[in-house]
């Protein structure tokens, strides 16, 4: 399984089979990449303004045989707002800011010995399954359920949420006050 520089787990053992397209692909098929940053990386800004911005990975062109892992700029961050390991849901609290949230980003690349840079890659776990996944043998493919302090997290929340959904009027909430 990967490790991050610490030595945790990061509950893979390849990023890129969780890794569905990159951030910078456009519905087209262009990298988004080499068109709005081209000083960041003149060489492949170039290669790509000859091929039309054309994404290697994704080019039905047959010369290029990249995957994911060649390409420099390549990340995937997480879309979908649910655990990746339990599928326990987000629910933020809109006017509480200092609300821990359920969900956590969770990396699943890191900078290693053949690879001089990192590609961000990242699924969304919740707090307990990262915890579990960073602190021992847990994967993040594991068929789990929802840890019960999760469950109650969510419930209360949810509970709040319909607290605020419920009509009162300015009498009663004054008796309820006094």
């Amino acid at each position: 399984m990967k490790k991050t520089p610490t030595g945790t787990s990061v509950g893979v053992d390849d990023p890129y089979d969780h890794a569905e397209l990159c951030d910078h692909l456009t519905g087209e098929g262009t990298c988004r990449y080499a068109f709005e940053y081209p000083q960041h990386d003149r060489e492949f800004a170039v290669a790509r303004r000859e091929e039309d911005f054309a994404c290697p990975v994704v080019s039905d062109d047959t010369d290029a045989d990249w995957t994911w892992a060649d390409c420099p700029h390549f990340r995937a961050t997480a879309t979908d707002r649910e655990c990746a390991r339990c599928g326990l849901a987000e629910k933020r609290m809109a006017h509480e800011e200092s609300a821990r949230p359920l969900l956590e980003e969770h990396h699943l690349s890191y900078a290693s010995e053949d690879r001089e840079t990192s590609h961000e890659i990242t699924v969304y776990l919740c707090r307990w399954c990262h915890a579990k996944v960073h602190n021992s043998w847990a994967r993040v493919t594991d068929d789990a359920s929802p840890d019960p302090e999760a469950v109650a997290a969510l419930e209360e929340r949810r509970g709040r949420e319909m607290d605020e959904f419920g009509f009162q009027t300015a009498s009663e909430r004054r008796e309820r006050d006094e």
